[in-house]
């Protein structure tokens, strides 16, 4: 296996009166094919550093590889352009646009790429909301759907341009137990089945139970402590 994401001795620090750091030197490699869980108390920094990994922000310090590629000289367009095609995002609040069909904004990512038409698009959203139970839901409006519909719909958009990694932001924070179950188990399968890359952030001990590393976070740094003393 070869690392799909390694980041290099990242900092990410507010500048200010007074400068708050919210990731402190973080250095770590995630194989292929790995379901990771970022856990530790609110305010550590998991979040930031889920976007530093997401090349959604970009660190004061340090480097992230992004499949062998260093992107740390990436322009913005260029950091867009490996952000649609190599990787997903699913967060808490599912951010599903309100006034799309879920079809809709499942195909979305496909026509900002712009390699499939219209018609390959529609297929390929299908089969993604085919393969996550709520294909008979594409017609409807986000709203008409529930918590747990939602999440699988905004999988299948994080699915849609068949990136390498998915990347997860409290993925059940907002469901019930059974529909977070439901949730844990298709990332695990995404990671175990179909090879995907899952790194989430979660302080649900439950759901990162099923991963295959949990790496803790305590004010910015890691702390490999700290997931022994999340509830397995």
């Amino acid at each position: 296996m070869s690392a799909v994401l390694r980041a290099e001795s990242l900092v990410r620090r507010l500048e200010g009166e007074v400068p708050v750091t919210l990731v402190d030197g973080v250095s770590l490699e995630i194989e292929r094919g790995q379901f990771i869980a970022i856990m530790g108390p609110s305010g550590s920094g998991k979040s930031s550093l889920l976007y530093l990994l997401g090349l959604l922000d970009v660190p004061t310090q340090g480097r992230v590889w992004l499949d062998g590629q260093d992107t740390s000289t990436y322009r913005e367009d260029e950091l867009a352009d490996r952000r649609l095609r190599k990787l997903g995002f699913v967060f808490q609040f599912h951010f599903l646009l309100a006034e799309f069909t879920v079809l809709d904004n499942v195909t979305l990512p496909m026509r900002r790429l712009g390699e499939l038409d219209a018609e390959a698009a529609s297929a390929r959203g299908m089969k993604l909301l085919g393969d996550l139970g709520v294909a008979d839901q594409a017609a409807k409006r986000p709203h008409q759907l529930s918590g747990g519909q939602r999440q699988r719909v905004a999988i299948a958009r994080a699915l849609a341009n068949d990136p390498l990694v998915i990347l997860a932001d409290e993925p059940t924070g907002n469901l019930d137990s059974a529909s977070s179950a439901n949730v844990q188990q298709i990332l695990r399968d995404l990671a175990h089945v179909s090879g995907k890359t899952v790194v989430a952030v979660t302080h649900d001990g439950t759901f990162a139970s099923a991963a295959d590393q949990r790496i803790g976070l305590v004010d910015g740094k890691i702390n490999n402590e700290w997931p022994t003393r999340m509830p397995a």
